[in-house]
C-alpha cells in the first residue's frame, strides 16, 4: 500500500507497510500510481499515459528510479504483520502481563470543564479519594502481574490529583521503597489542572514524576469558557504562571500541556501558538469527543476547517523551527528511525490488557474513559482481573480486527485509534470514529511534511 499527497510544497510517497518515506520530485510523483497494479511498468507505455508532459527520457530515468525502490522493498512492499499480531494477542493472553496503571487518585475537582467525561471528576458515581491501602493493592498488583518487565507507569489521575497530595506522596515512596527488592522502576506521570499546584507539590513533582500533564485550553477566552472554576469563574489566570513556572522548573522537558479544542475555538492553532508564545514548547491540544448533541462538540462542517487549521500550524512549526523557537506538537510526533515497536503499532495503547485504570475503591477498568461504565468492570485490587472473556477482547483489537483500518495509510501510526472513542461512536470497541480518523490522516500527512522540511 502507498499513500500520496502534496502539502506545503512537497511531494509525499508512504510506503505504508515499510515505513518509508519519500520526498520525490513531480515526474516520480506522477508516475508511481502506475505502478501500482502492475509493478513493472513498460516504458513506452509510461511515455504514453504522460502525453508529452515530460521528456521521453527523464520518464525512462523516472521510472527507473521507482523498480530500483520496489526491488529494494522500499516502494509497495507487503504486509506480513497480520500472522505476527495474531501470534502476538494469543501470548499476550495466556501471560497477562500489566505495565501500567492509571491510579483515579480523587473522584472529585475544582474545576467544572464543560466538556469533562469525568462529570466533574465523579464519573457519573460518587466523590470518593484513593486510600493508600487501595493505593497500595494497586501498586502489588502491577508489580506481581508484570512478569519480566522492568520498567512499570503509573499516572497519577483523577478528577483533580492534588485534592488527595498526600496519598500520592505515600504510594511513590511506597513504590520506591520496593523498586531494589523486586527489580523494578516506577515512572510516575501527574496530570493537574494546577489550580492547587504550589512550590512544595511542584519540588515532589520534579523529583519523582518522570512526566506532568499541565491542563488548559490555550487563550485565555477559550480555556475560561470551557474550564471554569466551582464557582464559575475563569482559570486561567490562576493557572497560568504556575505552569510557566512548572515547565521552567523542567528545563522545558518531560512535560504537556495538554488542552481540547471544541466547535467554539475551530482556530486552534490560535492557541497552540498562543501557548508557545508564553513559552511552553511541549503542547498538545486535542479535539473533543462527547455527546453530538452538546452544542460545543464538533460538527460536520467543522472537519474541512480543522483540516486546514492542521495545514496552517504544521506551516508555523516549521517557520518557528527554522528561525530558532522550538515547539513540539504532540500529534505531529512522528519516530521514523525507531518508534513504538511493531505490537505497539499494531495494537496500541494496551487499554484493558497491559494497561487498566484504578477506581478509588479498587475496582479494575479498561481504561480512564470506561470508568463508570460497569459492563466493562474488569475485576477489582484484591482479586485481579476477573473478567477474563472482557480483557481478552481488549488485547485482541488492534489493526486488523478493525475492518476500515485494514485499508488505512495511518493504521500503523494510530494504531487503529482509541477504543473508547471506537466504543462511544459506534457501541463496539473494534469500530472507527470517523471524525477521529479523519483529523488523525490529516495530522499524519503533516507530521510527515514536517519532517521532510526540517531535514532540508
Amino acid at each position: 500500500m502507498v499513500h500520496q499527497y502534496k502539502n506545503n510544497g512537497y511531494n509525499i510517497v508512504l510506503d505504508v507497510n515499510s515505513g518509508q518515506v519519500h520526498v520525490t520530485d513531480d515526474i516520480v510523483y506522477d508516475l508511481i500510481p502506475f505502478f501500482e497494479e502492475k509493478r513493472d511498468v513498460d516504458d513506452d507505455r509510461l511515455i504514453e499515459k504522460m502525453q508529452g508532459r515530460y521528456p521521453d527520457e527523464e520518464i525512462r530515468e523516472a521510472a527507473g528510479e521507482i523498480r530500483e525502490l520496489i526491488v529494494s522493498e522500499a516502494l509497495f512492499t507487503e504486509d506480513d504483520y497480520e500472522p505476527y499480531i495474531e501470534k502476538f494477542t494469543q501470548v499476550k493472553k495466556e501471560q497477562g502481563i500489566i505495565k501500567a496503571l492509571c491510579l483515579h487518585i480523587a473522584h472529585d475537582c475544582n474545576l467544572r470543564c464543560r466538556y469533562c467525561f469525568a462529570g466533574d471528576g465523579e464519573y457519573h458515581g460518587r466523590k470518593a479519594l484513593m486510600s493508600f491501602e487501595v493505593g497500595k493493592k494497586a501498586l502489588d498488583l502491577l508489580i506481581a502481574n508484570s512478569g519480566n518487565r522492568v520498567n512499570l507507569e503509573v499516572d497519577f489521575f483523577g478528577g483533580e490529583p492534588t485534592l488527595n497530595f498526600d496519598v500520592v506522596r505515600q504510594l511513590v515512596e511506597y513504590g520506591r521503597s520496593r523498586e531494589k527488592e523486586v527489580n523494578k522502576k516506577f515512572r510516575f506521570t501527574l496530570t493537574t489542572n494546577g489550580l492547587l499546584l504550589n512550590d512544595d507539590i511542584l519540588e515532589f513533582a520534579n523529583r519523582e514524576m518522570g512526566n506532568l500533564v499541565l491542563s488548559t485550553d490555550g487563550r485565555k477566552e477559550v480555556n475560561d469558557r470551557m474550564r471554569p472554576t466551582a464557582n464559575g469563574s475563569g482559570s486561567y489566570d490562576i493557572i497560568m504562571p504556575k505552569f510557566k513556572k512548572a515547565a521552567d522548573s523542567r528545563d522545558q522537558t518531560n512535560y504537556y500541556v495538554r488542552g481540547t479544542f471544541t466547535h467554539y475555538n475551530t482556530d486552534f492553532s490560535k492557541d497552540v501558538l498562543h501557548l508557545n508564545d508564553l513559552g511552553f514548547e511541549q503542547i498538545s491540544v486535542e479535539p473533543v469527543v462527547c455527546d453530538p448533541a452538546e452544542d460545543y462538540a464538533l460538527k460536520d462542517e467543522d472537519i474541512p476547517l480543522l483540516l486546514e487549521e492542521y495545514d496552517r500550524l504544521a506551516g508555523e512549526i516549521i517557520k518557528r523551527r527554522k528561525q530558532g523557537q522550538f515547539i513540539n506538537f504532540f500529534h505531529f510526533m512522528v519516530d521514523l528511525s525507531g518508534g513504538p515497536c511493531v505490537a505497539k503499532r499494531l495494537s496500541g495503547c494496551g487499554a484493558g490488557g497491559e494497561y487498566l485504570a484504578v477506581t478509588p475503591w479498587g475496582d479494575l477498568y479498561p481504561c480512564h474513559q470506561f470508568v463508570g461504565k460497569e459492563e466493562f468492570r474488569l475485576g477489582n485490587v484484591d482479586e485481579g482481573v476477573v473478567n477474563k472473556e472482557l480483557a481478552g477482547k481488549f488485547m485482541s483489537c488492534n489493526v486488523y480486527t478493525k475492518e476500515k483500518c485494514r485499508d488505512c495509510f495511518a493504521k500503523f501510526y494510530c494504531s487503529g485509534g482509541c477504543a473508547a472513542n471506537s466504543f462511544n461512536a459506534t457501541g463496539d470497541i473494534n469500530g472507527n470514529y470517523e471524525t477521529g480518523c479523519i483529523l488523525q490522516r490529516k495530522r499524519l500527512e503533516c507530521a510527515l511534511m514536517i519532517k521532510a522540511a526540517l531535514s532540508e
